[in-house]
């Protein structure tokens, strides 16, 4: 519910810049963070090779442990690295939700001697990014450096992940910003749909719980520290890493930036997700403003699921494709009802859903709904055609190597693969997955999944052109009322014609 992923400090410059950035004044200059830069010898090292189209994937465990995927690229002088740990958010202590993001929050808020202040300009000096976030499901920490001055880099992560300072100053900050996102949340069209999703469809989930200005302001020093040693630990931790490095290389680096953080915790794992049944009329929020966000969900493929790449290749001709989904040409296109409106096949490892929104005009949001439900329905009933098909298969795999452009990128890639257990082989297998993906299969899927009582509808705003309308109490109680016939009016395309914001998307 709340933004977990806190920008990193510093930025990767040019070569030039380095040699300019890097000539500290001895009198000015930061304590030494270098760490060792030895060679772990080959034969301490069983390294397995992918000889892949996308990448070269060598897997390996360092001597301390740590399961590696990399990628080498000598062309390129920088090393992106990516951590991770299947503990996330949704695992806070209750009464302190918040405190995972405070964590990550601080982890580049000042270690060992550096403060705040001092450990961003080191950043800076060493031409490298170091930051943290969370997710619901999961904890990250991502690092990029110039492998000219890897070992100081490292050494900079070491000092973060060893002897993080959690000062006072950079978590009353963190606590100053999310008291004033709490209490401008109550006006953010999509802060109040998903948090009414979540109240319907899963209420007694830690998915569903938020922050308050209650566990905010209890969250203390000790409370953040406790819970870093709680989530970063070495058993399970993930790493994938992109760069001018070898497995030799890399190896001794890892084991000495991270060999300060404990063995393992005891933090108990969360349930899967069931979805409530869904509620068949529009679940209303109200919010005085000119348009209504209208959002809808229903349970979606898993993503070890046979039905997940059919319903992925679906999904572009539905409404993930842009102006090449039926819901744009339909909405937008012929009947200037939105700006823009999208779909998703969100999975993880407790939470598949399928859905969408975008934003219309109060008065048309009965015709709104009604066209998004007209468009399911022709799918499921009807199917896609084959020039359909073919399109949404061109652009998936067409598209697919741009997400291998950079560094970062591919670190990132490698890290969704492991998180989700897809195999190294994964990026090979990916495009022939989608190219197997048949209409039979597609049209299957729509009568599965697209049916639109599968469906709860959110509306935010002060819709009108409904039918039957329900509300939200505080309790998780929903009713259901019909609306008065005065809010049935007709649509006015001029009026509609003349509606497009471009703050809507």
């Amino acid at each position: 519910m709340t933004n977990r992923t806190k920008p990193a400090f510093g930025a990767v410059f040019g070569a030039a810049l380095l040699l300019a950035a890097c000539q500290v004044p001895a009198e000015t200059a930061a304590p030494s963070t270098s760490i060792e830069a030895a060679t772990t010898p080959s034969d301490e090292l069983t390294v397995m090779v992918h000889e892949g189209d996308f990448a070269r994937i060598q897997q390996f465990e360092t001597p301390g442990g740590i399961s590696v995927w990399l990628v080498e690229e000598p062309s390129i002088p920088i090393l992106a690295l990516r951590m991770a740990w299947e503990t996330g958010a949704a695992t806070d202590p209750e009464g302190l939700e918040g405190l995972t993001d405070a964590m990550t929050y601080m982890m580049n808020e000042g270690a060992g001697e550096l403060d705040s202040l001092a450990f961003a300009t080191r950043m800076e000096e060493l031409n490298m990014s170091f930051g943290c976030g969370s997710g619901d499901e999961a904890t990250f920490c991502s690092a990029s450096m110039l492998t000219d001055n890897v070992a100081d880099a490292m050494g900079l992560v070491a000092l973060a992940m060893t002897e993080p300072r959690f000062d006072a100053d950079p978590i009353e900050r963190f606590k100053r910003e999310q008291l004033i996102g709490i209490r401008t949340r109550e006006t953010n069209a999509g802060y109040l749909a998903g948090r009414a999703r979540n109240q319907v469809l899963m209420p007694d989930h830690p998915f569903s719980r938020e922050t308050s200005e209650e566990s905010i302001t209890a969250i203390s020093q000790e409370q953040i520290a406790a819970r870093k040693d709680e989530v970063m630990v070495r058993d399970g931790l993930l790493v994938t890493a992109v760069g001018a490095m070898s497995p030799e290389e890399l190896a001794p680096l890892l084991d000495a930036a991270l060999a300060g953080l404990p063995d393992s915790s005891d933090v108990a794992e969360i349930e899967d997700v069931v979805l409530n049944e869904p509620v068949s009329a529009p679940i209303v929020v109200d919010l005085p403003q000119p348009q209504s966000l209208v959002s809808f969900t229903a349970p979606g493929p898993a993503r070890d699921n046979p039905d997940f790449f059919p319903a992925y290749v679906l999904n572009y001709t539905f409404g993930g494709g842009g102006f090449e989904s039926r819901l744009m040409k339909d909405l937008r296109v012929a009947k200037g009802l939105t700006y823009g409106i999208y779909t998703g096949v969100s999975t993880g490892d407790h939470l598949n859903t399928w859905g969408g929104g975008g934003q219309t005009k109060n008065e048309s949001v009965g015709e709104f709904i009604s066209g998004i439900k007209t468009q399911m329905t022709d799918i499921v009933e009807n199917g896609i055609t084959e020039p359909e098909l073919a399109d949404a298969k061109a652009y998936l795999t067409g598209s697919y190597p741009l997400s291998f452009d950079s560094n970062s990128k591919i670190a990132s890639n490698l890290m969704s693969v492991r998180l989700e257990e897809l195999g190294v082989d994964y990026f090979d297998r990916r495009n022939a997955l989608v190219e197997a993906v048949t209409l039979d299969d597609v049209n299957a899927i729509a009568a599965k999944y697209l049916k639109p009582e599968n469906f709860t509808f959110i509306v935010v705003g002060e819709p009108q052109g409904l039918t039957e309308t329900a509300t939200l109490a505080q309790d998780g109680d929903i009713s259901v009322s019909l609306d008065d016939a005065g809010d049935m009016e007709e649509h006015d395309s001029e009026e509609t014609d003349a509606m497009p914001d471009p703050d809507h998307g």
